[in-house]
């Protein structure tokens, strides 16, 4: 079998993959610092006759599967198919082998060290630092004075992994947690399970933790942002378009909140209109990089091949596989 991976892999996962497979053509997309689009993946899988493919941002759509149908299956290296035409795979009996908490604890620390460094202003201190403004006569104690997270109330717009992971480390910092989640019945030990206005109205902090769905896309609307309190933080690692962006800009420019911490937004690369919610005082803008670290690539590198090794081997897979139905055709 010939295997073509377009995602980052490990060392270690890359060897085990040659193991498996007669031929593994290595082209991720940090390398070649290009992201296919249905057009180019056709172009490329007719190229390269693969009969495996692992990807992560390549587009997989039902013109690709109907342009090539020899893909046996298609490793994803993200929690959720969200680049792929899940119904097209189904249709075409092609397996989705997913990494599903592959980046949760990259993400969850970024969380937690974002918020530490907003509410102890460590960006503008830093560069205040920098530029040389620390001289006789100021008072940078009281300049930069900023809060303590110790005993804040966190709420938490979805509770999956990540956000578990979040407050369990909130835990070390005795936060009042609580969480809206639909999908969930009741309160999870300590955490209290409240409704989405009370969780916006009661909370320090809120943070979202949500995929882009019909049901969940524009789900954070003007009312829920404008009923936080003056002094709130909103955090949002998940997605742009879980947000109504411009009521989000609006309560940060007439400091109806404390502030926001952004890692995503509506066009990335930024359009400059986009961009320039950065520039507000009160809002620390990163680059999409919560999940960003060298151990993510190891954990999707260790979880994809221990879910091939298994689905070659006609083993039960769980927690790896998107679209179960295709295993019972």
């Amino acid at each position: 079998m010939k295997l073509y991976v377009r995602a980052p892999f490990s060392d270690k996962g890359l060897d085990e993959l040659r193991r498996m497979f007669d031929t593994v053509i290595y082209e991720p997309w940090t390398v070649t610092g290009q992201r296919y689009y249905e057009d180019e993946m056709l172009e490329y899988l007719l190229k390269e006759q693969p009969d495996a493919l692992i990807t992560e941002l390549d587009r997989v759509t039902e013109k690709v599967l109907k342009g090539y149908d020899r893909l046996q299956f298609i490793g994803d290296c993200r929690g959720t198919p969200a680049n792929i035409q899940v119904d097209a795979c189904t249709a075409a009996g092609v397996p989705i082998l997913c990494t599903p908490g592959r980046n949760t604890q990259a993400v969850a620390e970024m969380v937690v060290g974002l918020i530490l460094a907003f509410y102890r202003r460590l960006l503008p201190s830093v560069q205040w630092v920098e530029d040389g403004k620390w001289v006789a006569g100021t008072t940078p104690y009281y300049l930069w004075m900023g809060n303590e997270l110790q005993g804040k109330k966190v709420g938490f717009v979805g509770f999956g992994r990540i956000s578990r992971v979040v407050a369990k480390i909130l835990d070390g910092f005795d936060c009042d947690i609580s969480f809206y989640d639909p999908f969930i019945s009741g309160d999870q030990g300590h955490y209290h399970k409240r409704t989405l206005e009370e969780v916006f109205s009661e909370s320090d902090i809120v943070s979202l933790h949500l995929p882009v769905l019909d049901t969940t896309r524009g789900m954070i609307t003007e009312p829920l942002l404008r009923s936080m309190k003056k002094d709130a933080l909103f955090v949002n690692a998940a997605r742009s378009a879980l947000v109504d962006c411009k009521a989000l800009r609006s309560v940060l420019e007439e400091e109806k909140i404390g502030g926001a911490i952004l890692d995503v937004l509506d066009s990335e690369p930024p359009t400059p209109e986009d961009a320039s919610i950065g520039k507000l005082p009160n809002v620390l803008l990163t680059p999409h990089t919560c999940g960003a670290t060298y151990e993510v690539t190891d954990h999707q590198s260790d979880i994809l091949v221990d879910g091939i090794r298994k689905w070659m081997a006609g083993e039960q897979l769980e927690t790896v596989v998107y679209n179960r139905e295709v295993l019972k055709q």
